[in-house]
């Protein structure tokens, strides 16, 4: 309908109701007296008119002149005068002549007979009014029988019009007069039909019906396509009153979610105007195609009785709490906004229908406040978790987000599709470890900003499980990249910016790399490869096989792809393969390793030839004689389960302890333990491993013997002696013979975390029902849930009419349920913070 036809109709209704409900004066004046002559001669084309003939004024008649009489003002608003036709007494035409017909009122348009009443069914003004109009309006209000006339007219209107569906007990009630006068103003917008059967109403309300109560329901067809389904119904919840159904079709007519983008005191809805409170539903970026669906959900459930918007943080600052996820406003002037945390749509639609909830919710949630800060304060001096400590301190750090796609479970699976690679970060918004690598992954997203072929994007596990459960994601946080085609790859390694970014850059070399000639392997070991790669440190390796050795080369780019990321491979197999690994003293099946320290290449023969050993073997060789440990590598060197003879020194060591511990490690002893050095200005933490040692940290360098995996015994090398290869042989030797005493013992017990390990997964199973809202096994809700599976449109808002968006929300409503986009997001990572302390 065009605006210009809305606004004629808003001033009309506006003008209607105002006559309906002041009374007007000297309404004695609009009733006329003519005779018949007068009167047919001043009939005029389309101009309706109530007419009654008479001789004269029996006894038996003067109580229906007087509801005539008493008629003539609410028949004046509506163009329709009323007309006493006084009979001479010698007329005998149709009207005046006949004694039947002085017992009957008579409806014309023009010149042309529209209806006759008898004067028994014009009992009261109600009655007049009512069968009038209803005369009047056959065009606009149908009046069906039987089922089938009803499903013909609802199938008529699907794709085209709304349906007002109102049964009455009987004709010429005030009920029935309410439809009437209702449909008179928007008979030309929605199709109106009327019934005074009540096993339509048990058919259409889907309950056990009231015959003696009229009803209304609006039937939103405009939109239904599927014959076999009916449309959508809503009922008037209140009595049918002109005011009262006019209320109605307002609210059927306003958008069925409206989306805000400013503060949400200065919004006004038509819900607000018509005296009803206004939910909102506090979004964000992340979480906003689920919250859109809540809170379709949700306005469907409360259409009538609230409105529902949708208002996004990231476009207005609102100075809340951040878990603030529902905000109520009602229409009474003074009253403020009530911002809660809820957690499903049961709870929003409690809270509109019971008032006293509001209060009741906003004292438990100050309470909870109250506590939460006072055991904040008191564990302030107690944080022993590092990460949870920097995630708090860090909370209200906005961090820039707009490079990292999120995915939902309706998205997922395309956006794998997207990109050439995609990484997928899956996490937990509440869980302090998944806050903190998030961070990281956001400066990983800058660095690889504009980067071809590589897209980045993460899913909240909290939110969406049945992804995270189907990816096989047993942890959090968990990376994968995903090529087309391809297994996904995980990544392992530690998730500091600077190691995810080589890992993702690195990832793109379809490994293992196969090379065509001897000069493209030569360049290839020399480390010549893509540009953007030239400044992430890695090594090479590169597989030499002859054409006759598929079943090795297969096991090879197995291996390949379960090193990618970290190790580039590449393989060659040509007839000449012989010639390249002679020149590095080896024979195919070999391996030709280049590391990233330098680029010397050293040959490695295969004797094991299936792919995890291939993978253990390459691993071990890349680490280094002597290395530095850091927190990255320790792993690395842990997993071999030797002794560790390592350095500890304040800085850089000096040349000459350097080369004879490079000596050792490169003497026949080197299988027997790992020889390395920590920096304690590089890596701090080494501090409190020389504490844990010793009772004091010991003067510096100073050389240490320690075997985490048998007996925990720590020695010191003696301070006094010089470090060079032939003293600490010969120390070791005493130390084999029991000769030398423990500085200290470590514990036997496993290193284990303080508490076991969390199956998030699980938790979230069993926390479901808390955050779901249960179907109901009423007919109405199983009607709605077979109109879901039978609809095939993606939900979508966006201040669209209710009837625009029906078949759109049903297919939504099932994700809807609960406030799973924001609610268990920032209540469930709320409840979680007292629990994850204790880690």
């Amino acid at each position: 309908m065009s605006a210009q036809k809305d606004g004629w109709i808003s001033s009309f209704s506006f003008l209607l109701f105002c006559a309906v409900s002041i009374p007007m004066l000297g309404s004695a004046s609009l009733l006329q007296e003519l005779s018949p002559h007068e009167y047919f001669s001043s009939l005029q084309a389309s101009k309706a008119s109530l007419a009654y003939f008479l001789h004269n004024v029996s006894p038996g008649a003067q109580p229906f002149l007087e509801q005539i009489e008493n008629s003539v003002e609410a028949l004046h608003d509506y163009g329709i005068s009323v007309v006493k036709v006084k009979c001479p007494k010698e007329d005998v035409s149709r009207y005046c002549g006949r004694e039947n017909a002085l017992r009957k009122a008579y409806l014309f348009r023009g010149n042309m007979l529209i209806r006759e009443f008898p004067t028994d069914a014009l009992f009261d003004v109600n009655s007049i009014v009512a069968n009038v109009l209803f005369a009047l309006l056959f065009n606009e209000v149908k009046y069906v029988e039987t089922l089938t006339d009803l499903q013909n007219v609802e199938n008529a209107l699907k794709g085209k019009s709304n349906m007002v569906f109102a049964y009455v007990p009987a004709t010429g009630t005030a009920e029935h007069r309410a439809v009437m006068e209702v449909a008179f103003v928007y008979g030309t917008v929605h199709q109106f039909v009327l019934t005074t059967e009540v096993a339509l109403l048990k058919v259409s309300a889907g309950t056990k019906p009231d015959a003696s109560s009229a009803q209304l329901l609006f039937c939103h067809c405009q939109k239904a396509t599927d014959l076999a389904q009916p449309c959508r119904r809503t009922p008037l919840e209140q009595d049918l009153t002109v005011l009262n159904i006019h209320r109605h079709l307002k609210l059927m007519g306003a958008p069925l979610v409206t989306e805000v983008a400013e503060d949400p005191e200065k919004v006004s809805t038509v819900h607000l105007q018509l005296g009803l409170p206004l939910v909102f539903i506090l979004s964000q970026k992340e979480t906003y195609e689920a919250d859109k669906r809540t809170a379709e959900f949700l306005a469907w459930k409360l259409l009538g009785k609230a409105g529902v918007a949708i208002l996004s943080r990231d476009l207005v600052d609102l100075n809340i709490l951040l878990r603030s996820n529902v905000a109520l406003k009602t229409p009474d002037e003074g009253v403020p906004i009530k911002y809660l945390v809820l957690e499903d749509t049961e709870e929003v639609i409690t809270l509109v229908e019971d008032k006293s909830k509001v209060e009741q919710i906003q004292e438990n949630e100050d309470e909870d406040e109250e506590d939460e800060d006072e055991e904040e304060n008191e564990n302030q001096d107690m944080q022993d978790d590092q990460v949870v400590e920097a995630v708090s301190r860090d909370k209200k750090r906005e961090l820039p987000l707009d490079q990292i796609l999120t995915l939902t479970e309706e998205t997922f699976h395309s956006a794998m599709l997207k990109a050439a690679q995609t990484v997928v970060l899956f996490y937990a918004s509440w869980e302090a470890v998944s806050l903190a690598v998030l961070q990281s992954y956001t400066e990983v997203a800058g660095h690889l900003k504009g980067t071809q072929g590589i897209l980045l994007s993460r899913v909240n596990c909290w939110d969406w499980p049945g992804v995270c459960t189907t990816e096989n994601v047993t942890q959090f946080p968990t990376i994968k990249i995903y090529k087309k085609e391809e297994q996904p790859i995980t990544y392992n390694g530690m998730l500091g910016t600077e190691e995810l970014t080589s890992f993702i850059m690195l990832s793109q070399v379809s490994c293992p790399v196969k090379l065509a000639t001897i000069d493209e392997a030569e360049r290839y070991l020399r480390g010549e490869l893509p540009s953007e790669l030239s400044s992430y440190h890695h090594s090479l390796v590169l597989g030499v096989f002859s054409t006759t050795m598929s079943k090795v080369r297969e096991a090879f780019t197995e291996a390949g792809s379960i090193l990618s990321g970290h190790v580039t491979t590449g393989m060659y197999f040509e007839d000449d393969a012989f010639a390249l690994s002679r020149k590095y003293a080896v024979s195919p099946p070999a391996l030709l390793l280049a590391r990233s320290s330098g680029r010397s290449v050293e040959g490695i023969a295969l004797s094991e030839q299936s792919a995890q050993a291939m993978v253990q073997m390459i691993r071990y060789k890349l680490l280094e004689l002597f290395p530095e440990i850091t927190v990255q590598n320790l792993p690395h060197y842990l997993q071999l389960r030797k002794p560790f003879l390592i350095m500890f020194s304040d800085g850089d060591i000096g040349q000459i302890e350097s080369k004879e511990m490079l000596k050792l490690a490169k003497g026949r002893s080197q299988q027997a333990f790992v020889s390395c050095w920590l920096n304690l200005k590089n890596t701090p933490v080494g501090r409190g491993v020389l504490k844990a040692y010793f009772a004091t940290i010991p003067s510096l360098p100073a050389l240490v013997w320690v075997n985490l995996h048998a007996g925990g015994q720590v020695f010191k090398f003696p301070s006094e002696q010089s470090i060079t290869e032939m003293n600490i042989l010969a120390w070791l030797e005493r130390l084999k013979a029991g000769l030398e005493i423990p500085s200290s013992t470590l514990s036997e017990e496993d290193w284990k975390p303080p508490l076991p390990a969390y199956n998030f997964l699980q938790m979230m199973e069993a926390a479901g029902p808390e955050f779901t809202l249960h179907t109901s096994s009423h007919q109405g809700d199983r009607q709605e849930q077979q109109q879901l599976e039978g609809s095939e449109e993606k939900a979508t808002v966006r201040e669209e009419p209710i009837e625009e968006v029906r078949v759109k929300a049903e297919k939504a409503q099932a994700l809807g349920r609960d406030l799973r986009g924001t609610a268990p997001r920032l209540a469930g990572r709320e409840k979680q913070v007292k629990r994850h302390t204790e880690l």
